[in-house]
């Protein structure tokens, strides 16, 4: 990935070798490009940062649109922005429909448990119970692998 850019300013992101043979079509370039040349050509490389650690319930990440250039390096960054109450409530609703699929679905794999020729123990009897009270728990509908009721 590469920037044009003259003495600082951004010209075109993203660019590519394509682009600078495309526009200098009376010009011989080599097949590998040293840097030098590319800089010559006001061509960098863009370098990609690695990406901030963030609240994932509160805060949005994106990566930045265009790169910075920072002691002689240019590179694309990351933002990251609070979420609106109204994205915090989307994400929490889609969680809660992808939790009470895994609890349907721990509870259809047990469903033969209680056919009328079976008597259910305790333990299997409360197991499910506990699945159908999950949506209860204190942490719903963030929850750890252990929040969930094992399986007897």
């Amino acid at each position: 990935m590469y920037v044009k850019a003259t003495n600082g300013t951004i010209d075109q992101f993203p660019y590519t070798i394509s682009d600078l043979r495309r526009e200098n079509p009376n010009t011989s370039f080599p097949k590998r490009i040293s840097e030098e040349t590319l800089a010559a050509w006001d061509v960098y490389p863009v370098s990609l940062e690695e990406a901030p650690s963030h609240d994932n319930l509160t805060q949005n990440i994106s990566q930045d649109s265009e790169p910075t250039l920072s002691d002689g390096t240019w590179s694309l960054g990351w933002s990251v922005t609070a979420k609106t109450a109204e994205e915090i409530e989307e994400h929490n609703t889609n969680i809660a429909a992808l939790r009470r699929t895994v609890r349907n679905e721990k509870l259809s794999e047990t469903d033969w448990w209680a056919s009328s020729d079976l008597t259910m123990t305790a333990e299997q009897t409360a197991y499910r119970q506990a699945l159908r009270d999950i949506t209860s728990h204190a942490d719903w509908p963030h929850l750890d692998e252990a929040d969930w009721p094992t399986k007897p």
